[in-house]
């Protein structure tokens, strides 16, 4: 009964000396109350609805303009039992349970190989599905972006830092704010719910994490009325994030190589920057050390900071991804998004030419066949034959 209360707690949200009393300073439009937090889900449920209208009505032609086109796939033939197991145990048997799958199939095991290599890629994403997924968020980033920067670029905290704890934590909030802010974390509550039918890659549990830790990092900050910096750190991370999913949509398409390349170049030296440079000797930096001039840390003060590390970590990590990407891109052989979870294109070649050798080796085993067949005939006819004329001398000798 006493936890709720005890969450409000003034000394958790509020820097020491300050009381919920103080924040009544400002009026109701211009104080961030938690409740305000519920708009949301709303929101939310709406990014689902045009998500689902952009990519079923607007995003294949758009994707048709650059190319986009599904690869041709050779389905698995019909298995019930290895469709059962497939389905059931496992996407990619081990070598016992292929020798397990060869005695109740009947099929070798690069039958057995071959029909899982084709059933796997059968459930491989379109390319016109992940283009579809990699447009809608260019033109959210994009209209994040260019939203955030028209109403900060004229605020004194975008160009001091320091301005960001003038007055702290009693400073009015606007409506432009207010709508960027929910706009945002709607966004990432949508992502969060569409995760489990979107496109799997091998990020997927970093990808719960961010998208877990934007969501609580956006609120907590909303409530705490760390809405000026958290404002910069969300016109950061869009930044960098247009050009990743441009660089996603022309490589999806055919005939963009140099576009395709060109952009992730650029995505790359501003990822580097905005993320390893800028967001911890800037923002970090802000609300480690320059928040001090202010006020004493507090409760918030360490929440806030760590979830801003919980970030950063993230970013390590997946700049370590894009500097794998840059070293491949650099010797050549950059194929794909090395978060992709899909299945690799050496494999469809094996695939392709091991369907070639069992067809060849099927048409051998025929025409073998056919030959013994056409050599035991033969055999049979001579000795016959052979037969029939020491019959008919030995009737002559007796006569």
């Amino acid at each position: 009964m006493d936890l709720l209360p005890d969450l409000w707690r003034q000394d958790y949200w509020l820097p020491p000396g300050v009381t919920w009393g103080d924040m009544e300073q400002l009026a109701d439009s211009e104080r961030p109350r938690p409740q305000d937090l519920l708009i949301a889900l709303p929101l939310a449920l709406g990014f689902i609805a045009v998500r689902y209208v952009f990519e079923r009505f607007f995003a294949p032609p758009i994707g048709r303009c650059l190319g986009v086109k599904n690869r041709l796939q050779v389905a698995a033939a019909s298995s019930p039992h290895l469709e059962s197991f497939y389905t059931q145990r496992s996407r990619q048997p081990t070598q016992s349970e292929i020798v397990s799958l060869m005695l109740s199939s009947g099929k070798t095991r690069r039958q057995i190989e071959s029909w899982f290599r084709r059933r796997r890629n059968q459930d491989r994403p379109s390319q016109t599905k992940k283009f579809g997924e990699a447009a809608w968020r260019f033109f959210f980033y994009l209209t994040a972006f260019m939203v955030g920067l028209a109403c900060l670029i004229n605020r004194p905290w975008f160009w001091d830092h320091r301005e960001c704890w003038r007055q702290y934590p009693v400073q009015p909030m606007e409506r432009a704010h207010f709508w960027y802010y929910m706009l945002e974390l709607g966004f990432y509550v949508s992502l969060l719910l569409r995760i489990s039918v979107d496109i799997k890659r091998k990020d997927f549990k970093e990808q719960v994490i961010h998208h877990l830790a934007t969501i609580f990092l956006l609120s907590f900050s909303y409530c705490a009325n760390y809405i000026r910096i958290g404002t910069l750190v969300m016109l950061l991370h869009d930044s960098s994030d247009i050009l990743l999913e441009s660089a996603k949509m022309f490589n999806y398409g055919t005939g963009w190589r140099k576009t395709c390349d060109s952009l992730f170049v650029v995505f790359t030296v501003v990822f580097l920057v905005t993320r390893l440079v800028i967001f911890p000797s800037k923002i970090i930096r802000t609300t480690l050390l320059l928040s001090m001039e202010v006020f004493e840390p507090f409760a918030g003060y360490y929440l806030f900071n760590l979830l801003l590390m919980v970030l950063q970590a993230l970013h390590v990590f997946w700049a370590g991804l894009i500097l794998r990407m840059v070293y491949k891109f650099l010797k050549g052989k950059l194929e794909k998004d090395e978060r992709s979870d899909e299945e690799s294109e050496a494999e469809e070649e094996e695939e392709d030419k091991g369907g070639e050798a069992d067809c060849y080796w099927g048409k051998s085993q025929e025409t073998l066949n056919s030959k013994l067949s056409m050599l035991t005939t033969s055999c049979v006819l001579n000795n016959l034959t052979h037969h029939r004329s020491s019959v008919a001398d030995r009737m002559r000798k007796a006569q």
